[in-house]
């Protein structure tokens, strides 16, 4: 009777424990510092809910030597200098965001090494050129096939982001519709806002690109960084992503987003296979809550 009573409290054990695990995410970005867009709700899936997050990153950063001003003494190579700068920042950019990782919990890295070649708007610079885009679709296909993610998150393609935001997202997006429906990740295009903004965001389609189309013009779901917890309601999300964000040390222009975006905002696109809105509906409601009891002193 003692033995079957211990055992089937290791069984109630495990059984709360195997409930309590979050869902798997996967990320598809651009460039390194591009999941800061995420930064609290990776955070709060992978500290709060206990689920996980890898990162598929395309490119290898060294397009961002242009602001690489303050962090050359930090690393001691003239990285606004193009060639230096192009030669070391795949490497050193590629540090920075593991070391970001590790504080919104990213699991695991798959890096592609594609050239970012420069700034513009158009996605089919880097899609018809820069990269190696059946290569990079035979890997995304691996990742999410091995896996078997619960989401996938990307930053949503609008006209006026990097075309290489926009060709992330893209080739996301064709990754998840080519599987079949049944195992099909729920996607999400993300984007932060501000809560003054006066004007809200619409997006339902980028030209062109019927992949792209979303259920509705306006976010689906949120989640609030400026959701505040801890002693004397003193602390918020925004630490968490001024943290994030401060490991990309290499990127200036970066840095001066810190306090920036109250709100991180998720489009469903329309791609998503039959009952993944009710799913994604149900994690974010999760994700509304701060779940740590203030201390009393």
């Amino acid at each position: 009777m003692k033995y079957l009573l211990i055992l089937l409290s290791i069984c109630c054990f495990l059984s709360v424990h195997a409930q309590e695990k979050g869902p798997s995410v996967l990320i598809v970005i651009a460039h390194p510092d591009d999941e800061s867009g995420f930064a609290a709700t990776i955070y709060k899936i992978t500290h709060e809910l206990h689920g996980t997050a890898d990162l598929f990153l395309v490119t290898n950063g060294e397009g961002g030597y242009k602001y690489s001003t303050l962090a050359e003494p930090i690393y001691g190579v003239e990285l606004t200098n193009e060639k230096v700068g192009r030669k070391n920042l795949p490497k050193i950019r590629k540090q920075e965001l593991k070391n970001a990782g590790k504080i919104i919990g990213i699991s695991h890295f798959f890096f592609m090494d594609q050239k970012d070649a420069h700034y513009g708007l158009d996605e089919r610079e880097p899609l018809d050129t820069s990269w190696n885009v059946p290569l990079i679709q035979k890997k995304l296909h691996e990742v999410l096939t091995k896996t078997h993610y619960d989401y996938v998150l990307c930053l949503l393609p609008v006209p006026e982001t990097h075309g290489g935001h926009k060709g992330a997202s893209l080739m996301a997006l064709r990754a998840v519709k080519d599987m079949p429906e049944k195992d099909r990740p729920i996607i999400l295009g993300g984007g932060v806002s501000m809560k003054g903004d006066t004007i809200v965001r619409k997006f339902t389609q980028l030209k062109e690109y019927a992949e792209t189309h979303t259920d509705f013009a306006t976010s689906q779901f949120s989640v609030d960084r400026t959701t505040k917890f801890g002693f004397k309601k003193a602390l918020n999300y925004k630490i968490i992503v001024n943290w994030e964000i401060a490991e990309h040390k290499s990127q200036g222009v970066m840095q001066m987003g810190m306090g920036y975006g109250d709100i991180e905002n998720f489009w469903y696109f329309s791609e998503n296979a039959p009952g993944g809105m009710d799913k994604a509906k149900a994690l974010f409601e999760k994700l509304k809550v701060a779940p740590y009891v203030a201390k009393k002193y």
